[in-house]
C-alpha cells in the first residue's frame, strides 16, 4: 500500500546529552488550556477572532506534545537528547517485526538497528485536543475571513500531525488508531479553507485499515464500510480495484447481525467485478460467496455476466484473463484454456497470459491423469492411448511456458514448471535435454 507521507520533520539540537525522563511538561500546558477556556468564557474576549486563533494553537500545542521531539529514522542517541532516558526498554514484536521498545511517560518508542522506526503515544496531555483545535480554527475564520491563511497553515499543522499517526500506527500493526489518523487528516484537508478537493486517498486508507482491524473488532466493518463507500462516492477507485473487495469484507463481517449483508456484499463484488474484472480477489471472493451462502445464485451466473460483457467487448484482454480465472475455481480447464489462449493472442507480450495458459495445460493434464489412474484397464493398448492423450495436453503447455520464460527470463516458476513437464515426458524426443536446460536454469535462479 503506499504510504502518505505528508510530514518533513527536522531537528538541530545544541544541547548537552539530557538524563531526564520524557520532557512533556503537561502541567503547564494544562495550564494554557485552562486559561483558553477561562478566555472563551469571557464575553469580551470570546468575541474575538484572536482568542479563538490562540485557542487553537494551544489545543494543537497539546495534540503533538507526546510525540513532538520525536521522527522516524531518528538515532538513539539523538531521542535521548531530546526526549531523555526512557524509563526502560525492552523487546517487543509487532506485525512479525522484532524491535527495541524504549518506553517513556508518554509514549512507547520502536527502535530497529539504532534507529526509530514507529511509535506508539500512550497517554495524552488532553484527550480530543487535536479536534478542539480545529474547531477553534474554524470559529475564528467564522468570525474573521482575513485569518484565513493562519487558519489554513493551523489546519495544515493538524492534518500532518493526524497522517503522521496514520503513519506510525499503521507501522505499529495498531489498525483503528491508523484508520482514525488518516481519516482525521481528510476530514481537516476537505474543509473549504484548505483550497483542495480530496481525491479519497485519505477516507480508502482508513477503510482499509478498518477492514484489517475487523477480524479482530468487528465493530470495525461498520466503520470500514462507512468510509469505502464514501471513498467510492467521492469516484476514487485504487488502480487494481481493491476497494470493492474490501467492501465486501466489511459488508460480509456484518451478516451475522443481518443477513441482509449478504446480498449487500455480493453487490460490491458485482459492482467491482464489472469494472475490473481480472481482479482475482474479487473473482475468488464471488466464488466463496456462490458457493458457500444459499440464495445468492449460480455461479454460472457469473459466467453469463463476462459472456455477455464479451460480446460488447470481445478484444478485452482484462474480461478474457477474468473468465478464464473464473473457470479456474470452476475447475473447468479446458474453458480456462480457450480464455487464456486468447489473452495471449490479444496481448502476445504479457508474462501472465503466456503462464497461465502453460498453468492451465498442466491443471487439465493433471485432471485427465487422475481418471487414468482410477481406471481399470483390461488393455495395455487402451491405457497407452488414454496416457498418450494426457501427455499430449501437457506438451501443448510447453511451448506456453517457454513463451512465458522469453518474457520474463529468470522467471522461477516458470522454469519449475518447464522443468517438471519436461521430465514427465522426459521419454519423448528432445524433452530430457530441456529438462536439463530448464532444472540448471531454475538452480542458477534459486541461487543454488
Amino acid at each position: 500500500m503506499k504510504r502518505m507521507i505528508l510530514v518533513a520533520l527536522a531537528a538541530v539540537l545544541l544541547a548537552v546529552p539530557a538524563v531526564e525522563a520524557q520532557k512533556v511538561n503537561k502541567s503547564a500546558i494544562v495550564g494554557k488550556l485552562q486559561k483558553s477556556d477561562a478566555d472563551i468564557a469571557d464575553a469580551k474576549k470570546n468575541a474575538k477572532a484572536s482568542t479563538w486563533m490562540n485557542r487553537g494553537k494551544v489545543y494543537y500545542e497539546a495534540a503533538v506534545a507526546p510525540t513532538k521531539d520525536v521522527f522516524v529514522g531518528m538515532e538513539t542517541m539523538m531521542l535521548k537528547m531530546t526526549a531523555g532516558e526512557p524509563q526502560s526498554v525492552g523487546q517487543e514484536t509487532l506485525a512479525g517485526v522484532a524491535y527495541e521498545s524504549w518506553v517513556y511517560p508518554f509514549v512507547t518508542v520502536y527502535v530497529k538497528d539504532g534507529k526509530v522506526a514507529t511509535w506508539t503515544e500512550t497517554q495524552t496531555v488532553y484527550e480530543g485536543a487535536g479536534q478542539v483545535a480545529v474547531e477553534a480554527y474554524l470559529k475564528a475564520l467564522s468570525m474573521d475571513q482575513k485569518q484565513a491563511e493562519k487558519v489554513k497553515e493551523g489546519m495544515q499543522q493538524l492534518a500532518n500531525y493526524y497522517s503522521q499517526l496514520g503513519n506510525t500506527s499503521l507501522d505499529a500493526a495498531r489498525y483503528a488508531d491508523a484508520a482514525d489518523g488518516y481519516l482525521n487528516a481528510h476530514n481537516i484537508l476537505s474543509n473549504p479553507v484548505m483550497g483542495e478537493k480530496q481525491d479519497g486517498t485519505l477516507i480508502y486508507y482508513a477503510g482499509y485499515l478498518r477492514t484489517m482491524d475487523g477480524a479482530n473488532n468487528p465493530e470495525s466493518f461498520v466503520k470500514g464500510a462507512k468510509h469505502l463507500e464514501d471513498a467510492l462516492a467521492m469516484n476514487y477507485a485504487d488502480d487494481e480495484g481493491n476497494i470493492y473487495y474490501y467492501l465486501f469484507h466489511c459488508y460480509y463481517g456484518q451478516k451475522d447481525a443481518d443477513k441482509a449483508f449478504i446480498l449487500k456484499s455480493k453487490d460490491a463484488l458485482l459492482a467491482g467485478i464489472e469494472k475490473f474484472p481480472s481482479n482475482e480477489r474479487i473473482l475468488e471472493g464471488l466464488m466463496s460467496l456462490y458457493t458457500t451462502e444459499e440464495g445468492v445464485g449460480d455461479p454460472q451466473d457469473l459466467v453469463a455476466m463476462l459472456d455477455g460483457q464479451l460480446a460488447q467487448n470481445p478484444t478485452s484482454v482484462d474480461l478474457w484473463f477474468g473468465r478464464g480465472r473464473l473457470f479456474y475455481a470452476l475447475k473447468d480447464y479446458e474453458k480456462s484454456i480457450e480464455s487464456f489462449q486468447k489473452v495471449a493472442e490479444l496481448k502476445p507480450e504479457l508474462y501472465e497470459g503466456w503462464f497461465y495458459l502453460g498453468l492451465f495445460y498442466t491443471l487439465r493434464g493433471d485432471q485427465q491423469n487422475n481418471v487414468i489412474n482410477e481406471k481399470q484397464y483390461t488393455s495395455q493398448a487402451a491405457y497407452d492411448a488414454d496416457l498418450e492423450a494426457v501427455n499430449a495436453i501437457y506438451r501443448q503447455a510447453v511451448p506456453a511456458f517457454e513463451k512465458a520464460l522469453e518474457i520474463q527470463p529468470n522467471s522461477v516458476d516458470t522454469l519449475e514448471s518447464l522443468k517438471a513437464i519436461c521430465f514427465r515426458l522426459r521419454d519423448e524426443a528432445g524433452m530430457m535435454d530441456k529438462y536439463t536446460k530448464y532444472n540448471e536454469a531454475w538452480k542458477a535462479a534459486k541461487g543454488q
